[in-house]
């Protein structure tokens, strides 16, 4: 998990806020895979592919803040 660590926190934020809302308009990619997530609509493999390349981002980003928080309150 050291390999989160090392990824600067600007790019770390920048990417992950990009693509939860790429494209923006009509609405937020994320947005709309999560939905499809729930009605059960999330199915093909492009599909599934798209989800994660848009989650895998903001994951990364909340395991790097829980690490950054764990550390400051060993100190």
């Amino acid at each position: 998990m050291r390999w989160i660590d090392r990824i600067p926190m600007l790019w770390l934020v920048g990417i992950a806020v990009y693509l939860a809302g790429a494209p923006f308009v009509p609405e937020p990619h994320l947005v709309e895979k999560w939905r499809m997530l729930f009605e059960g609509g999330l199915s093909k493999p492009i599909d599934i592919f798209d989800f994660l390349l848009h989650t895998v981002p903001m994951v990364v980003l909340a395991i790097r803040l829980w690490r950054d928080a764990q550390r400051r309150s060993q100190s």
